[in-house]
Formats: C-alpha cells, structure tokens, sequence
C-alpha cells in the first residue's frame, strides 16, 4: 500500500504542484482546504480533497476535523502550504500531529513568521538584515517622521506586502493604526531587485532549495511569473538558508524575501515557514516529495527555466501590462516561459485556477477587500494566541 500525504492549503498553485510531485514519488496525495480549491480538486495527481472549517471563524471545530481527516486517512505525512500551518501548530494539536507534521513548531514558527522577531533572529545569526525597528504605538512612529522616505513600514505580521509602506511621506504615517496587540516595523528601506528563496530542510539540513525573482506581481507583491537567479545569487542565498536551517534544527519548508542592491548584497527582508511560489521550480519528477519525506540521497535543486502562473497573468498579468504599457515584455515572459498551473496530462487544474480566482475575486468585492486578502482572509494567523 503507498504511503498516504496529506496536503493542506490546497488553494494554492504551490500545493498543487506538491501534489504532482508526491504522486509521481508514488504516493496517495490527500489534500483539505476550507474553500472549494478546484485547482486541485480537479487535479489528475489528488485522491481526495477533503473540507475543514475555516481555522479563523471556527477553531474549535476546525481542530476537531483535522482530528478526523487524521484517523481517517493515516497519512505518514501531514505538509501545509499556507497560513493554515500555524493553527496546525496549536498546542491542542501538538501531541496529535507531532509525528507526522512537517513543520517546526508554534514558537519558532511564530519567530520565523514576525518580521520583528525574524530581523532580531537575523542578526543574532550575523546575517544580513536592513536596521529594523519595532513600532508598538504613535510615538514610536513620529520618531520617523523627519527622513520617512528612507524607511519602509510594515505589520509585524503580514502577507502579500499590501500593508507596507514604501518611503512614505511624513503625513502618510499619521494615518497608520496601531493596534494593540499587533505591532509594526521600520526596517531601513534597501534599493536594488527583489528576490524570494524557498528552501526545505530536515533535521537542519537543507534537502531542497530554490532561488528566483519576478518581473510580473499582483498589487501587493505576490509573485506570477519567476526567473531562476544567477549561480552566484543562488549560492549566496543558499548559504543563508543553510544557516537558519542549521541554527533551528529545522524540520520544514523555509521561505525568505530577500533585497539584492546594486553591490550584490542580498538582504533578508522576511520569512514565511510555509511552500511559496520556489516549489514550482523544483516539483515534476519525485525529488522534491523525496527531499521532504526525507528519503532522497542528494539535495534537490531548481531547473533553470522561467515560469508563470498561466490564469493570473492573462487575467491581472495582462491588466498590468496595459496599464504600464509593457504588453512586449508579458508576451515575451508567456512565450518564453512555462504554465506552472496547467502542466502538461494535467491541465483541468488551469480552469479550476481561474474558478477559484473568480471566487475570490468577487468575495473581495463584496467585502471591499483585495483579491490578495481574500485568499487568506479565513485562514490567516497575526500572532494571535492558539490553544
């Protein structure tokens, strides 16, 4: 009998491609989400998508159910892919799940998440963070009132960087809420190209790592096309992940932002303890499932290649390009570069994206949200504490 994945956060375009790849490893892929999530339910790769309560509005019973799915389908191996991840981690679970999910637990997780906590642990290590400051109230933020523009502000917890503030005016600070509870940052702003790595490790060994940036994002910074770094930026951000991996004796998967300036400096900006979009460069053939379940005899590395995530860049790809007059550019990036969503025997996964985006799409306009937002509006976790 194969062994049994459990795959949460099936939503994501990161999540489907883990399926594949722990598919063509040989496995029986589950995967669960509170939404409907047709880009994976509608995957050749997943047996059974299976529902929870959102964590958000129904944590009680959201525990419960995972419980059930847990009795139910035996996995070897639970592996979150979005914020989901830390309701997982709550200590009412812990004794549970412990042995089978894939991830560090509450506390290093909650260190990792914080941008705050992240930029401290950062410099413990003596790895390259821009100064960074916490901001609990208005006085803390005056203080920055006179060189603002230097300065990018942002919520200790966060996502998709719609919250941030870069180099703002003066008057612009005065609007920012505080709230108590939930902190932000000042982190000294870093000029140059952006660039993201994700990385899996066990045992605080890395076992799988990729290194991109991105051209084309959505309002906000997610990222829908991506472009493999240079080796010596792929080296460079490798050493870094090493590190932290090393320092926490981690047993998960291990994301970073990253700011490169102009002297090829990278500066580690912010971590999230869950897949992102690096999962596509490395999932097809079993290597990465293998480097997760922690039976692979070498590290697995990127391809070189580009990608995108086909739905969103004829839909909000298209929209930007129009609106910044590089239509050349994104049609150079469609042809040049391969559908991460739609791969090739498995392409009913690209409608489910664009059903799922519309879904969300029109949620966001109910409630006066982003698109972004909504996506994780009923599964997102700002240090709230979890029982």
């Amino acid at each position: 009998m194969a062994d049994r994945v459990l795959i949460t956060g099936a939503r994501a375009a990161s999540a489907l491609d883990l399926a594949r790849d722990f598919h063509a490893a040989g496995w029986e892929v589950h995967m669960a989400d509170c939404t409907p999530a047709r880009i994976s339910r509608w995957s050749r790769a997943v047996q059974r998508l299976h529902r929870y309560p959102s964590p958000v509005r129904e944590p009680q019973h959201f525990r419960q159910r995972v419980l059930d799915l847990v009795d139910q389908v035996q996995p070897r191996l639970i592996l979150p892919t979005c914020e989901e991840a830390f309701h997982l981690a709550a200590p009412a679970l812990q004794d549970r799940l412990d042995a089978c999910l894939f991830q560090p637990h509450l506390p290093r997780l909650r260190q990792l998440h914080d941008k705050h906590g992240f930029a401290l642990l950062l410099a413990e290590l003596g790895l390259p963070v821009p100064e960074t400051h916490l901001i609990t109230n208005k006085a803390d933020l005056a203080r920055f009132a006179g060189d603002s523009s230097a300065w990018v502000f942002k919520p200790c917890f966060s996502r998709f960087g719609e919250a941030a503030l870069i180099g703002p005016a003066p008057a612009r600070l005065h609007q920012i809420d505080i709230l108590p509870g939930l902190p932000w940052i000042a982190q000294r702003k870093v000029t140059g190209m952006e660039a993201s790595f994700y990385a899996v490790a066990r045992d605080g060994q890395v076992t799988a790592f990729a290194a991109y940036h991105s051209d084309w994002r959505l309002k906000g910074g997610a990222s829908i096309a991506f472009a493999p770094l240079s080796p010596a930026q792929h080296a460079m951000l490798l050493g870094f992940a090493r590190r932290l991996a090393v320092h926490g004796a981690i047993s998960g998967q291990l994301a970073c932002d990253v700011m490169i300036d102009a002297a090829g400096q990278a500066w580690l900006i912010e971590c999230n303890p869950r897949a992102t979009s690096g999962v596509h460069f490395l999932a097809g053939q079993g290597d990465l499932a293998r480097a997760i379940a922690g039976t692979a005899s070498e590290p697995a590395l990127a391809e070189p290649g580009q990608l995108h995530l086909l739905p969103a860049m004829l839909s909000f790809g298209l929209a930007n390009a129009i609106q910044r007059g590089r239509l050349k550019p994104w049609i150079a990036a469609l042809r040049t570069g391969q559908d991460a969503i739609g791969r090739a025997g498995d392409r009913r996964p690209m409608l489910g994206a664009l059903v799922d985006g519309c879904a969300f799409a029109l949620a966001g306009l109910r409630h006066g949200q982003s698109t972004s937002t909504m996506t994780t509006a009923d599964i997102e976790w700002n240090g709230e504490s979890l029982a």
